[in-house]
């Protein structure tokens, strides 16, 4: 049997508001100690995060990753640039859609898998405002629909 055990530390709920997801990867991220005992305690954000492809390597920017609380001297930068691990096809598939116009790299989701780090990574491609209007419009309309049919 193979018990896969997950463990969420951050989620990015914005990013499925201001963009169109068109794939997702998942990818290790190589992560100081006191990194990863600051991810234990839940303490991450990333709500400013986009990923970039520099010489053929991922990196992640604007992870807010919080000082460990019971470091000393020797604690982490909270914003410093990550890299992420994928294989080198899957970078170069990434490296190929991201020079289409109007595609980025968004990391949606961040956590434990089995005890290691893991970043769910998402191409995405920008909204529009009327983009965003329509879908606010049609989640309320779903919701007036299940109240209604609660009612009866």
């Amino acid at each position: 049997m193979n018990d896969v055990h997950i463990k969420n530390i951050a989620e990015n709920r914005k990013a499925r508001h201001e963009y169109f997801i068109v794939d997702t990867w998942e990818a290790g991220m190589v992560l100081v100690g006191t990194e990863v005992k600051a991810l234990r305690e839940g303490r991450a954000n990333l709500k400013d995060a986009y990923a970039r492809i520099k010489k053929g390597e991922v990196w992640v920017y604007q992870l807010h990753i919080s000082p460990y609380s019971h470091a000393s001297y020797d604690n982490h930068n909270p914003l410093r640039p990550r890299k992420l691990l994928l294989n080198r096809s899957e970078i170069r598939r990434l490296a190929a859609k991201t020079n289409e116009t109007g595609h980025t790299l968004i990391p949606l989701k961040l956590y434990f898998k089995n005890g290691k780090v893991k970043l769910l990574l998402a191409l995405a491609k920008g909204k529009r405002k009327y983009d965003k209007r329509e879908a606010i419009r049609r989640r309320d309309a779903q919701r007036d629909l299940e109240r209604a049919g609660r009612q009866r």
